[in-house]
């Protein structure tokens, strides 16, 4: 079969679908994505808004503005989807979270890692969402946001090394001959000693110190522009907690040799003045926290020795205690904007049976 025969056999299978989904429903899991997309892009856009008015790098200047017209594309494109399905728009974020005219919080380079480090994040999450996507339009959808956050991934990473930042994990040697595991310590300790890291571990390793290097800058600048001794303190608590797991997972690359990221704080700035509301901030800490756990949670299924597993099951459970804590303080604000649910039977019914004996 030649390539336009195939093509044509591909529109027309394409035209087939279309047809018989002209009045398909969004599924659950389509729904749920587009809501969290919506969220977390109008949040971006506010960051990047911010970002543009304080860089002083053309290229970094060019990178942002590729970020954020991505991003408000993605946000268009969602707003059309929901008005054809007749469905609220959610509030998310926007003008009221940003404040123009504000000093920088974070120098450029950071703005660069930043937008990298999210862009990776959301790779695995559009991925998620499009492999539970059945409807053309979703699929086309989420297709075309993996593009282009590739596109912002590469764009963001050559930026890094260029002004001689590399967040890539360390180099090993090359294998010279193909073997097979022999005995169980491959896996689990024995007589104390444990085998060198995988390829693969290294590289979760590296991700998740990255990961909380980021966590770690942002909830110490958070902290220095919160407008509450409460979330202030909260803020102070996050970047503890991401303190000790860098030192943690640091340490297994240091043990075996292999060198650890450095830590981000220089970049922050000692500014007092916030460029976001709190509600803002909060958000983007939650956000955060389940990019953690997501890492955590991706890396388990990849590493095979016993005690790094257990030492990632203590150090998402730490993140989890303290994402819900912030759960619960962005409800108690009434920040929280209510993801969509599932139909509420009992309530129906109770609600029903009510107005019927009225």
């Amino acid at each position: 079969m030649d390539t336009n025969t195939s093509s044509q056999i591909d529109k027309e299978l394409i035209e087939q679908v279309k047809e018989h989904q002209q009045n398909k429903k969004l599924a659950a899991s389509e729904i749920g994505d587009l809501f969290a997309n919506y969220l977390g892009d109008s949040l971006f856009c506010c960051v990047f808004e911010h970002h543009l008015q304080v860089v002083e790098d053309d290229e970094v200047r060019d990178f942002i503005v590729f970020a954020l017209n991505t991003s408000k594309e993605h946000l268009n494109m969602i707003k059309d989807i929901y008005t054809k399905e007749n469905i609220p728009i959610p509030i998310g974020f926007g003008g009221q979270d940003v404040r123009k005219d504000t000093p920088r919080l974070f120098s450029d380079m950071f703005m660069v890692f930043y937008i990298t480090e999210m862009s990776r994040a959301g790779l695995m999450t559009y991925a998620n969402a499009l492999s539970a996507s059945s409807r053309h339009d979703i699929v086309d959808y989420f297709d075309m946001c993996i593009q282009d956050t590739i596109k912002i991934y590469k764009k963001g990473l050559y930026l890094l090394l260029s002004k001689g930042m590399d967040i890539i994990p360390p180099s090993i040697p090359y294998p010279k001959k193909v073997d097979f595991v022999e005995n169980q310590s491959f896996i689990s300790l024995i007589a104390g000693k444990s085998r060198p890291v995988t390829a693969l571990e290294i590289k979760h390793l590296q991700i998740n110190i990255n990961t909380n290097t980021l966590g770690k800058a942002m909830m110490t600048a958070f902290s220095q522009v919160a407008s509450t001794d409460k979330l202030r303190k909260y803020f102070q608590e996050g970047a503890s907690l991401a303190e000790r797991q860098i030192k943690q997972l640091g340490e297994i690359l240091m043990n075996e040799n292999l060198p650890s990221p450095k830590l981000m704080d220089t970049h922050i700035t000692d500014s007092t003045t916030s460029p976001f509301s709190d509600k803002l901030l909060m958000y983007h800490t939650v956000l955060s926290n389940a990019i953690g756990i997501q890492n955590y949670g991706t890396a388990v299924s990849k590493i095979m020795r016993h005690d790094i597993h257990a030492q990632f099951a203590t150090l998402t459970a730490g993140i989890m205690k303290y994402g819900n804590e912030g759960l619960n303080m962005m409800i108690n604000q009434g920040w929280l904007e209510e993801p969509p649910t599932a139909a509420d039977r009992q309530k129906l019914s109770n609600n029903s049976i009510g107005s019927k004996q009225e």
